[in-house]
């Protein structure tokens, strides 16, 4: 499950070490297209969108 940072809002994908404090959400942003979409490199282990919906 996506999880949206408290501080500046970026997407991290679940056990990602980088945020701090979240807040889970069930699908990620309309504005997010693809995995380049997302800022953090904790998605690099997914191969593509389907993997994270």
């Amino acid at each position: 499950m996506p999880i949206m940072s408290s501080d500046d809002f970026t997407i991290h994908a679940d056990g990602c070490e980088e945020v701090d404090d979240g807040m889970p959400i069930s699908d990620l942003p309309d504005e997010v297209n693809s995995l380049d979409d997302l800022d953090c490199a904790c998605w690099a282990g997914f191969d593509s969108l389907a993997e994270v919906n």
